[in-house]
């Protein structure tokens, strides 16, 4: 189910790295493999260097006037070792040889007097071909990234006189990585990941109502043409308008539809992070021990994969130096397995997934989502609508808790519509969804022929560490799902 057959990583790739990580401060894969010998003195499993260099930049808008702009440029190295299940881990902004000894020495605490095997740094990772090495914060003048903001403004307020407040923003990132590995592993990716967020707030009679919308990925700000800004203010306006006619939401235990696309990230939220190596390794995952039982609903497949060319959560190799995979994790109902890192896989006796990611140098890697999916079905999203006699329609979410250990969720809704004799009667708002993901899983009843990603927008948090993800599935019809509402039942 995953694609083995990659190329070398390209040599630009691991040239730009060494340029920007290695050559500024003298160093070459000789001092690294000096560095891996001194914390190889004590015996641990394994070791890695994590270097990353990243430049950032924010600009956002609001009332026709750029309210804030922010620029970075970080560099720094994250060095682990790691014994059984113990991990080691200090990390410096000041990339030299100093410095990287110093941190070394301060990782060999978790292994016992004598020394452990490392290999010489002579063996060039694989990787995808996702994205093109670009740099957005370059690939336009500021004054064009103020006048797109200022262009998704006009749109928005152009659409409908009612807009009174419209809030535009746009970022962008040029991160280089490098991973070293004392088992001879060396591999490096360039990323580029840009973003564009559209909120703006209607008025009518005393009734304020808001709409979002937005989009990003792996590529530079050509992407946002003025086809695509449109698109963004049609969504968010149309929103925001909507919910100026919306009622309050009914309550009660009722058949629930889930459009397709964002709402994947119910999924993401309330049965991915389940599905997480190290949750299930520690027996705290609802899906722990299950491998080869059913967990959802026959037609169910559910996937994380982090190659799907120039999406947010896509990567060419994950933080550990690994190529990305497309992880089969759920097919027809039946689990498949989980998305594991490389401490996870060594002690769970599998195979990594490519699934080891890190928000920054300063932080250690853990298994992480990159894009998850349900796999679309094969009903007509027209014909599940039809089938519902009185429910609810959720189209677009907003914010959500969910308890990772237990897969309990609670999901707002920030566009959603009743449902009534098998048709859309009217929009109503105040709506929340709570269950339980396992449980979910099992009441899917219909599955629509519809599967469509996230427009770009997914930031993922773990213990304290964000990372850029995607989530998406095809429209869906759950049964006996209880909804939250300010409406009564």
């Amino acid at each position: 189910m995953t694609d083995l057959s990659l190329p070398v990583v390209d040599a630009a790739l691991l040239a730009e790295a060494r340029r920007l990580l290695l050559e500024p401060a003298g160093l070459d894969d000789s001092h690294l493999a000096r560095v891996f010998a001194s914390i190889h003195t004590h015996e641990v499993d394994f070791a890695d260097l994590f270097f990353q260099y990243s430049r950032v930049e924010s600009w956002s808008l609001e009332e026709g006037i750029v309210k804030s702009g922010a620029f970075s440029i970080d560099r720094g190295v994250g060095i682990r070792a790691v014994r059984g299940e113990k991990q080691a881990f200090a990390y410096s902004d000041d990339i030299t040889l100093a410095a990287l000894e110093e941190a070394a020495a301060a990782t060999r605490a978790i292994g016992r007097q004598g020394p452990s095997a490392t290999a010489a740094l002579d063996r060039i990772g694989s990787a995808h071909s996702l994205y093109a090495p670009q740099d957005p914060v370059t690939s336009l003048p500021d004054e064009a990234k103020v006048a797109l903001l200022e262009r998704l403004e006009r749109l928005a307020r152009a659409l409908d006189p009612r807009v009174v407040q419209a809030m535009a923003s746009i970022a962008g990132e040029y991160e280089a990585i490098l991973v070293a590995r004392s088992d001879g592993l060396i591999a490096a990716d360039v990323r580029p990941l840009v973003r564009v967020s559209l909120t703006v707030i209607v008025e009518e009679g005393g009734r304020r109502e808001q709409g979002y919308a937005g989009g990003g990925g792996r590529f530079d700000y050509g992407h946002f043409t003025d086809a695509v800004l449109a698109d963004y203010a049609r969504t968010a306006v149309g929103q925001a308008t909507l919910n100026l006619g919306a009622r309050p939401a009914p309550a009660g235990t009722m058949t629930v539809v889930l459009g397709h696309g964002w709402p994947g990230i119910l999924l993401h939220e309330a049965i991915g992070h389940g599905l997480e190596g190290d949750f299930n390794r520690k027996g705290t995952s609802a899906f722990a021990g299950r491998v080869g039982q059913r967990v959802a609903a026959k037609g169910i497949t559910v996937i994380d994969d982090g190659t799907i060319a120039r999406r947010r959560g896509s990567l060419n190799i994950d933080d550990e130096g690994q190529p990305t995979r497309r992880t089969v994790l759920i097919e027809d109902g039946i689990l498949q397995g989980y998305m594991q890192d490389e401490q996870n896989a060594r002690l769970m006796g599998v195979a990594s997934t490519g699934n080891g990611r890190r928000e920054s140098f300063a932080h250690m890697p853990m298994p992480r989502m990159t894009n998850t999916l349900m796999l679309a079905g094969d009903r007509d999203p027209a014909e599940i609508i039809a089938s519902v006699q009185d429910g609810l329609y959720a189209v677009n979410f907003g914010g959500g808790q969910v308890d990772i250990t237990s897969g309990k969720f609670v999901f707002s809704m920030a566009e959603a519509w009743k449902i009534e004799g098998g048709k859309l009667a009217y929009p109503v708002k105040g709506a929340t969804l709570i269950g339980n993901g396992p449980d979910v899983l099992t009441r899917v009843s219909m599955i629509g022929n519809d599967l469509e990603l996230d427009s770009g927008i997914g930031t993922c948090g773990k213990d304290g560490q964000s990372v850029p993800v995607g989530v998406g599935q095809p429209t869906l019809k759950i049964d006996g799902l209880t909804v939250g509402g300010t409406g009564g039942a």
